[in-house]
């Protein structure tokens, strides 16, 4: 109980509550002391001038017909005069030592009338001729004041010590009832449902940013094991088909009689069907990491030129073995934030795709621009086209259509396209090129480069 949360909170709260409390209370009762303090010392100090300038001089003959005029007519001061000897002359009070200056009495020294436990506040003067005169005030008010002031301190640390209870557990409840919000939507994930999420209260508190922060996690999460369950069904499946072929070519290998060239011509095609299931498992685990975010771990500027110019580059020669021209537009200007290898892989994609699925003598177009904070890349050829109907179902996995059966691939290129675009905070459009396909991506920009110092490569055409 004592290591509790709310047992430390209601402590906390409560303490705290009371320290502020008592503390202003204090520190307004010291101030009340002092502000009547200083009017008692006024009220004294105005007395004794006004006796001492009513008597015209600092001398028993001039001081004692005023003494006792005011004797008679100030009941609410305490006055004496006594000569050298200490005989009292005039005064409501007894005998007192010639002590010059203020000072203060425990007791009124035994008034003629009314009680004698009154604190009194005096000043004293020693006279000309040896006398004493002593003018004094009723200081009761001042005992009475710093009663109250302990009185009003027991009652308020008994009230601050309930209120203080009282709001602790009322936050000590508030607080946990938002943990244990946030623990049994824990327990329910663990239990199996990772759909769940924390509630938001609508207070934009610093429990809603954490439910925010917790819930991107889970998010994050969800998206990661969904991802993971995909490649697990994806590889169940579509490795099945390159397996089988391999089996089955080594069964009729094993079971025919085949000359050293037959044998040469199997072991070839199964080399060949372990390459596309190779192909095909490095590219769901490719795919699944990229849609999981965690595909790259930094990014860096990277200038669309020079992506451009090395794709270029790189399949110049596969498009000149086809008879087709593979064009860089130019000027290519725009830099973007992203991985560079990934970047690389998105567009070695689309012009792969256009090389392979276009026929020969096919003009293959690589362009772009940079149009404020965006940037626009397309890659466009006057090939076959894809229909309007599937454009949007050639983005999905193991999709291929019937006009391109016979080229080969996985069916995982423009999947692992559109993921790298989406990680990279971008878009990607298939549209009609009126012969051909058109593919644009949108990419945020970041700089703009500048194209003036480009050259052209070989194998690569610029216009």
């Amino acid at each position: 109980m004592v290591s509790s949360l709310s047992f430390r909170i209601v402590i906390l709260f409560a303490g705290f509550l009371m320290l502020s409390g008592m503390l202003v209370i204090l520190l307004s009762g010291l101030h009340s002391q002092r502000s009547l303090q200083r009017q008692i010392r006024r009220a004294v100090a105005t007395e004794r001038a006004e006796v001492l300038s009513a008597a015209g001089g600092q001398d028993l003959g001039h001081v004692l017909p005023v003494v006792r005029n005011l004797v008679r007519h100030e009941p609410d001061f305490f006055y004496l005069l006594q000569d050298a000897s200490g005989a009292i002359l005039a005064g409501n009070m007894l005998h007192l030592r010639p002590v010059p200056g203020s000072r203060w009495l425990s007791w009124a020294h035994r008034l003629p009338y009314g009680s004698n436990d009154i604190p009194v506040y005096g000043e004293g003067v020693v006279l000309a001729d040896g006398g004493y005169f002593f003018v004094g005030i009723d200081a009761s008010p001042l005992s009475r004041l710093r009663r109250d002031i302990r009185t009003i301190v027991i009652w308020s640390l008994c009230g601050f010590s309930v209120l203080g209870i009282g709001g602790g557990l009322i936050l000590s409840a508030t607080i946990l009832r938002r943990i244990e919000t946030i623990s049994v939507t824990a327990r329910r994930i663990m239990g199996g449902d990772i759909s769940q999420r924390i509630p938001y209260q609508g207070a934009d508190d610093e429990f809603d940013h954490l439910a925010h922060s917790l819930n991107a996690m889970l998010e994050q999460n969800e998206r990661l094991i969904a991802s993971l369950r995909q490649v697990s069904n994806d590889i169940a499946h579509d490795m099945r088909r390159p397996l089988s072929h391999l089996r089955q070519r080594l069964e009729t290998a094993s079971l025919a009689d085949h000359t050293p060239d037959g044998f040469r011509a199997a072991i070839d095609d199964a080399v060949g069907d372990l390459d596309l299931a190779l192909e095909i498992f490095s590219s769901l685990l490719r795919l699944s990491r990229i849609e999981g975010g965690i595909a790259t771990d930094t990014l860096m500027p990277v200038d669309l030129d020079s992506l451009t110019t090395q794709v270029a580059e790189l399949y110049g020669p596969a498009a000149e073995d086809r008879h087709q021209a593979l064009v860089v537009a130019s000027p290519m200007s725009g830099t973007v934030a992203g991985d560079p290898v990934l970047l690389m892989q998105m567009l070695s994609n689309l012009v792969e795709n256009a090389v392979n699925h276009t026929p020969e003598g096919s003009r293959i177009t690589i362009g772009g621009r940079a149009a404020g904070d965006r940037v626009t890349l397309v890659v466009a050829d006057n090939g076959g086209g894809i229909p309007s109907g599937s454009r949007e179902r050639v983005f999905h996995r193991f999709v291929r259509l019937d006009s391109s059966r016979s080229v080969p691939g996985s069916g995982l290129g423009l999947s692992l396209v559109r993921a790298i675009v989406h990680l990279h905070r971008g878009t990607i459009t298939l549209s009609d090129n009126r012969p051909g396909l058109r593919c644009t991506i949108v990419l945020p920009h970041i700089a703009l480069s500048d194209p003036g110092g480009t050259q052209d490569r070989p194998g690569t055409t610029r216009e």
